[in-house]
């Protein structure tokens, strides 16, 4: 006797109106960037040497009044410091792979200076990264450490005239300060002592042009930090090496140790890492945090929870008063030191404008495209700081300008601009972001919100599924957005793009976040739209179709009914958004296996949406698929198929043959060729349509995920079993990783698989692994959900084929009986239960009754699928072998 084949996952369902659909082109990717950028601090304040002093011990003036000036060469004692090193930050971490980078390129000096270039934004920790060079150096014996603030150029010479006298560089008189410093340049140049100059900060590339020092005998070397990403300061031997946060490992054994080592211990507990993350990983934030908690007696998870309030300010949970490693500036302070000059910098009076745009968007990166937009473009010509000599009718703020103020930010260190990271290639710091966030006037979030989402959705491919990296980018921007403009997008109506985003999810397959998205928007529209806003009863249905997906079938009608009513109530029975939740509410009874119902409600809408939408409109299109798969649940393959071949004509003609929507219409057909026995012609459609899904949607998008499974279902129906087994074995991997174990298409694979271990004769496994899906299915689905019948119904046949027969025939006794009250006595999946239990009724030698029982079973077989089905073909078979064993 032959099982019930296995429940295959259908496709095709409409999700959400597309009344909100307005997008253009996906953003081309520009070229990549000649330097990647960080993101940094400027210098460790304590350890600035400003002195003006140029004479040494051992110099001497003979007159100032006279033209000659007598130097007294001293004996030189070795080794010397010059300048103060600062010292090291509590619980400094030794950045091994950051370290091995500027040991590597300094190697490659050979006998010339390699001056590392530590590129950085605020509070990265490159002054802490040079200070431990310096500091080794002096534990070496090194012969002259130097270390200069460059932040001006005449600090950097004062040093250098300073050192030339301490040294007795050949030339150095003492008088005059410019004169001595190149001395000492020349004494660098050539002398074989061990030497290492630092210049901390520098902060004007072309003032330091002329003060690099360099080595010929290979002796020395050249250490710089700057916060800049400036062309000028790599080149000639210099090589750039870039400085960014703390690995997620060091940021959090930073906090580890530094609350140890204070005797501090107890207030660390398990959010340490997610602390960690909140701060960014950046050493300034840290060592603040670590200094504040200290001074509280706040555990990780208190103060994480203060500095996770909105409503705090950055000076209140990261005060100055906590700067235990001198970094000499309050926080926002250091991390917006460059942004004054970045403003004056050409285009000039857009840097901030820009910046705040940036600011409230994912920090971990948006698309460089969204610079090229009309909404921000326009948003930056209204916000641009105007010259004091500027024309009140300044012309429009161009793309190029929006480009080049991009590299400006990009150079002062305040974002990062590398295209080759797209569609993530515009990034910026998350303290950074809240800096400016908590800076930009009450009244700029409103009009930079709209400004920006509009810019968002300009740029949102459709469909997305495509372009899986771009809408997962698009999708998180937009979360940022509103989540930091106070609810600006959902001001007298709920801003287009924010269904996108919701939609997307949907069309991505992402169930669960979908549910989470939907349910909160839902909320925020009634609080503030109402319940009986237009938009509201939208964001509830998305809701639904959300349960939906997530096999939350009982919470998905009972979402769907609601709105229904509501929708007739307000638009009528006709309005589109009315037909819309009829079909999917009637998605909603045909998962739950209310066929009946579903075909009643889909024969209705298609009806409607004929006449008021017009025969070829997608959502006319979407109505015939869904009732072709109602046809096909309650066993009318003979109409579901044509129904099937002709949505597919229509869906090609007007979506193109690519469109995802297009690939689920030719999926589900290939499922009605399985289902009406042309199991050849099914085979070839599955495959064909996954190589069409792998190279559009991706080899881990739910859709081929269920397209891979459907393939496998019908190696099975073609005996093809070890074909099946490998393929079912493989999406099973996938979905248990991508979708999680209890997802309801996880359990139908494993339900599947089991059913191919049975064709296998692998029985004990298949009974195994489909007692564990029955118990997954009963929690997560329901007792008599149609999928959980499936299962019950193959686990008897298991039974039955280990021998195990009264088993078997108790099960599908239950089975039959809740199939016929929730499928009716002529669904497909009925007779086959009928079917096997007249099998296990002959295998307990209760001959009579089975052929009794199959005889039935033959007769509706006949009249329900068709003389030539191979159900009736095999239950015929089935029938004549029992009643020659009977006469025998």
């Amino acid at each position: 006797m032959t099982p019930r084949w296995p429940r295959r996952r259908k496709g095709g369902d409409e999700a959400v109106p597309a009344a909100f659909d307005n997008t253009v082109p996906a953003p081309r990717h520009g070229s990549a960037e000649s330097q990647q950028v960080a993101v940094g601090d400027g210098g460790v304040g304590a350890g600035r040497d400003v002195s003006h002093n140029a004479f040494g011990q051992g110099s001497q003036v003979v007159d100032n009044r006279q033209t000659h000036i007598h130097h007294t060469p001293r004996e030189v004692t070795w080794p010397l410091e010059v300048g103060t090193v600062p010292g090291l930050a509590s619980a400094f971490q030794p950045r091994s792979a950051l370290r091995d980078q500027v040991d590597a390129a300094r190697a490659q000096g050979s006998a010339a200076v390699l001056t590392q270039v530590l590129s950085g934004g605020g509070g990265v920790g490159k002054s802490q990264l040079a200070a431990a060079y310096a500091g080794e150096a002096l534990r070496d014996g090194t012969d002259l450490v130097l270390w200069a603030s460059a932040v001006e150029v005449q600090q950097v010479v004062t040093l250098y005239a300073q050192a030339a006298v301490l040294v007795a560089a050949p030339g150095t008189t003492g008088a005059d300060p410019e004169r001595d410093a190149r001395a000492l340049l020349s004494w660098l140049a050539t002398t074989n002592r061990r030497w290492l100059v630092v210049l901390d900060d520098i902060t004007d590339p072309t003032a330091i042009r002329g003060w690099w020092p360099a080595s010929r005998t290979g002796s020395g070397w050249v250490l710089a930090t700057t916060r800049l990403h400036d062309a000028s300061l790599t080149g000639n031997g210099r090589r750039r090496v870039r400085v960014d946060v703390y690995t997620p490992v060091e940021a959090a054994s930073y906090l580890r140790t530094r609350l140890t080592d204070d005797e501090a211990g107890h207030l660390l507990d398990d959010t340490v890492d997610e602390l960690a993350t909140a701060l960014g990983y950046l050493p300034l934030a840290l060592g603040h945090a670590a200094a504040y908690m200290l001074n509280q007696d706040l555990t990780c998870t208190r103060y994480l929870k203060l500095y996770n309030d909105s409503s705090r300010r950055l000076h209140e949970v990261l005060p100055e008063a906590a700067d235990a490693d001198g970094y000499g500036r309050q926080i926002a302070t250091t991390l917006l030191l460059s942004l004054d000059a970045a403003q004056r910098t050409e285009p000039a009076g857009l840097a901030r404008a820009a910046l705040q745009v940036a600011a409230y968007l994912d920090p971990a990166g948006h698309p460089y495209a969204l610079w090229n937009t009309p909404a921000v473009l326009a948003h930056l010509t209204a916000h641009r700081t105007p010259a004091p000599d500027a024309a009140d009718d300044a012309p429009d703020v161009t793309a190029e300008e929006a480009e080049a103020v991009l590299r400006v930010l990009h150079r002062y260190a305040l974002i990062t601009n590398d295209r080759r990271q797209e569609p993530r290639a515009v990034r910026i710091h998350a303290l950074t972001a809240r800096a400016i966030r908590e800076t930009t006037p009450v009244a700029a979030p409103a009009r930079l919100a709209h400004a920006t989402a509009e810019a968002l959705l300009g740029m949102w491919p459709d469909p997305d599924v495509t372009h899986p990296g771009l809408a997962a980018a698009l999708r998180t921007n937009t979360d940022h957005l509103h989540r930091h403009t106070s609810n600006h997008l959902l001001q007298h109506q709920v801003h287009p793009v924010l269904y996108r985003a919701g939609n997307s999810l949907l069309y991505a397959g992402l169930a669960s976040a979908a549910v989470a998205y939907w349910d909160t928007l839902s909320d925020l529209s009634q609080q503030i739209l109402g319940s009986d806003h237009l938009q509201t009863l939208t964001t509830r249905n998305n809701l639904a179709q959300s349960y939906w997906q997530a096999g939350r079938t009982s919470e998905a009608i009972a979402v769907h009914e609601a709105v229904l009513t509501d929708q007739e109530r307000l638009l009528g029975s006709d309005h589109p958004d009315t037909l819309t939740t009829r079909n999917n509410l009637a998605q909603s009874y045909r998962q739950a296996g209310r066929t009946s119902e579903a075909i009643a409600v889909h024969e209705a809408v298609l009806t409607d949406r004929e006449r008021v939408l017009g025969p070829d409109h997608p959502h006319t299109l979407s109505s015939r698929n869904n009732l072709a798969l109602a046809y096909g649940q309650a066993g009318r393959t003979a109409e579901a198929t044509p129904l099937h071949e002709a949505v597919l004509a229509g869906i090609e003609r007007v979506l193109g043959p690519d469109h995802p929507d297009t690939l689920t219409t030719r999926e589900n057909l290939a499922l009605a060729y399985g289902q009406a026995g042309r199991t050849s012609e099914a085979i070839a459609v599955h495959e064909a349509v996954l190589t069409d899904q792998e190279r559009l949607l991706g080899p881990d998008h739910p859709q081929t995920l269920t397209t891979r499974n459907n393939l496998a279902a019908s190696y099975w129906q073609a005996g093809r079993t070890s074909e099946a087994i490998t393929v079912h074995e493989a999406v099973l991997t996938d979905q248990e990783r991508l979708l999680g174990p209890d997802h309801p298409q996880t359990l139908t694979t494993r339900n599947n698989l089991a059913t191919s271990y049975w064709q296998a004769g692998r029985t004990s496994e298949a009974i195994t692994l489909l007692e564990t899906v029955r118990t997954g299915q009963e929690r997560v689905l329901g007792f008599v959900h149609p999928e959980t019948l499936t299962t019950r119904n193959n686990l008897a046949i298991s039974y039955w084929q280990a021998g195990r027969t009264s088993e078997a025939i108790t099960l599908l006794e239950t089975v039959r009986t809740d199939r016929e009250r929730v499928l009716g006595p002529d669904h497909p999946h009925t007779l086959t239960t009928r079917n096997n239990l007249a099998a296990s009724y002959w295998q307990a030698g209760r001959t009579s009754e089975a052929v009794t029982l199959l005889e039935a079973v033959l007769s509706d077989l006949e009249r329900v699928l068709g003389s030539g089905h191979p159900d009736t073909l095999t239950a015929r078979d089935n029938l004549a072998a029992m009643r020659r064993s009977a006469g025998s």
